[in-house]
């Protein structure tokens, strides 16, 4: 599908992944390239810690990171999801030094850094990318308000057709590495509970469920399972920004 209010030039910077990267201007691009440096995305590799000053900022090109808010009394739930698609640190495009929610690497990868003080220095350079960086920050925020509206009033199993389709998206091949444990934290429940709800996918042949690892075999499916909580914020996406589909 093609974006005719997409402003940015369609999909031309063909060495990057990052599908920003990919889709802003020329100009733009060459204002930020000699800052970049590409780096591996360790599992768990803390991207943004909360509540201090932002460090850098991670085009991700393979991977997924996760934006997680936490309690005073630790509890955990993903709020926010970016992969290739994205980036992190987006506080900084919006004015602000600092997040409120940790992001972290939740499926490994690769990523281009850019430290925070050149990529200030360019944002104030050039209103152009500002502009379309606050475009992602707006479909970011569109996912964050129906992920909360999904954990709210949707059923588990339904919850994680949705993440998993969220990960098919952004991961080539129909193979996740993903622990019961972690998909526990991301959703925001006990470990039975992804357990039993990942049982009940893979009775409707929708997955099959292996030690650290989900295959998923029926994506048509997983969408019907849904309920309608995909598709919004991937509609938005595309409006802003253009298509977007795991390689």
């Amino acid at each position: 599908m093609t974006n005719p209010d997409k402003k940015s030039e369609p999909d031309e910077n063909h060495q990057y992944r990052n599908q920003l990267l990919r889709r802003m201007s020329a100009d733009d691009l060459a204002l930020l390239e000699p800052h970049m440096r590409r780096c591996d995305l360790p599992l768990r590799m803390m991207l943004v810690t909360p509540n201090v000053p932002i460090e850098a900022v991670y085009f991700i090109e393979q991977g997924i990171g996760s934006v997680v808010a936490r309690t005073t009394s630790g509890h955990e739930a993903e709020v926010g999801f970016i992969g290739f698609e994205g980036m992190t640190g987006s506080s900084l495009v919006m004015g602000d030094d600092r997040a409120a929610h940790a992001c972290f690497v939740q499926l490994e990868g690769q990523a281009i850094r850019i430290e925070a003080g050149p990529f200030n220095a360019v944002l104030e350079a050039s209103a152009t990318l500002r502009l379309f960086l606050l475009r992602f920050v707006n479909s970011l925020q569109t996912q964050t308000g129906c992920t909360a509206l999904v954990n709210a009033r949707l059923k588990l199993e339904e919850r994680l057709a949705r993440w998993l389709l969220m990960c098919d998206d952004r991961v080539p091949g129909e193979s996740l590495a993903i622990t019961h444990e972690f998909l526990a934290i991301m959703l925001g429940v006990r470990r039975p509970g992804v357990t039993v709800a990942l049982q009940l996918l893979e009775g409707r042949a929708l997955i099959r469920s292996r030690r650290g690892e989900i295959v998923i075999r029926d994506r048509a499916g997983l969408e019907e399972l849904a309920n309608g909580s995909y598709g919004e914020a991937e509609a938005e996406y595309v409006r802003l920004i253009g298509e977007f589909g795991a390689a």
